[in-house]
C-alpha cells in the first residue's frame, strides 16, 4: 500500500503556479512590443500613380486659359427705323460688301413720310423761287425810283448854278436864284432820303431771301432724313467681311436700335482667353503668348487685360502674330499660354494638380529602396502650367508621388507593388 506524500501535491502545484506566471509574463511582453510596432504599411499599385523627379535648372512660370479666336473688327448694324422684317437675303457665312443688302424691311408710314417731305420741298424751292422774281420787281423799281430822282436833282443842282451865275451878271433875279437853291437843296435832301431806301430794302431782301433759304434748307434736310431713312430698310453693312449672325426673323417688327445682324472681318482674328482671377495677378500687357488651335501654335501678346473678374476668370485679349492656321475662323475653342516670368536656377517639379503656389503640399517622396515612400511636407513657391518651383523639403533626384493620396491620409508611409 502506496503512502501518500505530502509534499508532491505542493510541488506540482507550485509549478502549475509557475507555468501560468510564465505564460501571462509572455503575453503581457508580446503585447508590450507589438504596441511598440508601427502599423503595416498600406499596399498602393504603383502602377496607378504619377510619380515625377525633382530637378535643378530653369524654369519658365506660363498660365493656361481657354477661349476661343474672335475678330478685332466687328460691327452689329443696328435698325435705323421701326419696321417690319420682310426678307433675308443673306445668311450667315457668307462674304459681305459695303453696298450688299443683307435685309430688307417695309414702313408704310416712312413711305407716306417721304412723299411728304419730297412735295414740301419742292413747294419750297418754288416759293423761293417766286420770292427772289418778286424781290427783284422791287429792286428795279426802287433803282428806277433812285435813278429818276438822281436825275432831278442832277437838273435842280445844274439850274441853281445857272441862276447863280446869271445873277452876278444881273441877268436875272435874286429871288429866282433862291428858288433855284432851295429846289436843288429839297432834291439832294429827296435823292439821299431815295438812297436810303434802297440801303433799307436790300437788306430787307436779303433778311426775306435768307429767311426763306433757310426754310427750304429744313424742308431739304428733312427729306434727306426721310430719304435716308427710306434707304436704310435696305440694311447694308458699310463694310467688307462675312456675316456671322441674323438676330431677326422674317415678319418680325423691330424699332430703331435693334441689333439685326453682326458683320466680322476673319482675316483680322484675335484670340480671347480665360485665366483664373488667382493667376492673372502677374499678367501685364505685353507679355509673350502662345494660342493653340489645335491645327497649329501662333504667338501673339497680351494686348488687353479685363479689370472685371467674372466668375472667378479674369479675360485676357491675345494680339496674333503669326500666320493663322488652315481653318481657323472667328469661334473656333483654343488654349492659350502666357509666358510671365524666367527663373533660373532653381529646384522644380512636375506641379500637382492639388498644389498651389506659395504655399506647402504633403507628398509622400520615394524611399532609397524603391518599395517605400515616407510622407514629407514640401514648400512650394513659383508655379507654371506644368511645373512648381521647390522652396524646400526636396532635393535634385528626390521621387515623389504626385498624384492625389487623399485615401491615405492617416498614412505617413505606404508600400509600393
Amino acid at each position: 500500500m502506496d503512502k501518500p506524500r505530502p509534499f508532491a501535491a505542493r510541488r506540482r502545484k507550485i509549478r502549475h503556479t509557475l507555468y501560468l506566471l510564465s505564460v501571462i509574463v509572455s503575453i503581457a511582453t508580446i503585447g508590450v512590443g507589438l504596441s511598440l510596432l508601427e502599423p503595416a504599411a498600406p499596399r498602393v499599385d504603383r502602377s496607378t500613380l504619377w510619380m515625377g523627379e525633382v530637378k535643378r535648372g530653369d524654369l519658365t512660370r506660363r498660365i493656361r486659359g481657354l477661349g476661343k479666336l474672335i475678330p478685332e473688327v466687328i460691327r452689329w448694324i443696328p435698325a435705323a427705323t421701326q419696321g417690319r422684317i420682310e426678307r433675308v437675303l443673306i445668311q450667315p457665312g457668307e462674304r459681305v460688301t459695303p453696298e450688299t443688302v443683307i435685309l430688307e424691311l417695309s414702313n408704310p408710314e416712312l413711305e407716306q413720310e417721304a412723299l411728304d417731305a419730297e412735295s414740301q420741298l419742292k413747294r419750297a424751292d418754288a416759293e423761293l423761287a417766286h420770292l427772289r422774281i418778286q424781290l427783284e420787281n422791287e429792286k428795279m423799281q426802287h433803282q428806277a425810283d433812285l435813278a429818276r430822282v438822281e436825275s432831278d436833282y442832277l437838273e435842280a443842282t445844274l439850274k441853281a448854278e445857272a441862276d447863280a451865275a446869271l445873277l452876278r451878271e444881273g441877268l436875272v433875279s435874286e429871288m429866282d436864284t433862291k428858288i433855284s437853291r432851295s429846289r436843288a437843296d429839297a432834291q439832294e435832301t429827296q435823292r439821299l432820303l431815295e438812297k436810303r431806301r434802297m440801303d433799307i430794302f436790300s437788306k430787307s431782301l436779303e433778311a426775306q431771301l435768307e429767311a426763306k433759304e433757310a426754310e427750304v434748307e429744313q424742308r431739304r434736310l428733312l427729306h434727306s432724313l426721310r430719304r435716308s431713312q427710306l434707304e436704310s430698310l435696305r440694311v447694308r453693312p458699310g463694310i467688307s467681311g462675312v456675316l456671322q449672325q441674323v438676330e431677326v426673323e422674317v415678319g418680325q417688327q423691330v424699332t430703331p436700335g435693334t441689333n439685326l445682324v453682326r458683320i466680322a472681318e476673319p482675316s483680322r482674328l484675335k484670340a480671347e482667353i480665360e485665366v483664373a482671377a488667382t493667376q492673372a495677378r502677374d499678367l501685364e500687357v505685353g507679355q509673350k503668348a502662345e494660342i493653340d488651335t489645335r491645327n497649329g501654335v501662333v504667338p501673339g501678346q497680351v494686348s488687353r487685360i479685363d479689370p472685371a473678374v467674372k466668375e472667378g476668370l479674369v479675360t485676357v485679349d491675345v494680339a496674333l502674330e503669326g500666320a493663322l492656321p488652315r481653318g481657323a475662323r472667328p469661334d473656333l475653342s483654343v488654349d492659350g499660354t502666357v509666358e510671365l516670368e524666367h527663373l533660373e536656377d532653381v529646384l522644380f517639379m512636375p506641379r500637382p494638380g492639388f498644389s498651389q503656389e506659395d504655399g506647402s503640399a504633403s507628398l509622400f517622396r520615394i524611399e532609397p529602396d524603391g518599395i517605400h515612400a515616407h510622407r514629407v511636407r514640401v514648400g512650394l513657391g513659383a508655379s507654371s502650367v506644368s511645373e512648381i518651383q521647390i522652396l524646400e523639403g526636396l532635393k535634385v533626384g528626390d521621387q515623389v508621388v504626385l498624384s492625389d493620396m487623399a485615401q491615405w491620409k492617416d498614412y505617413d508611409r505606404i508600400r509600393l507593388e
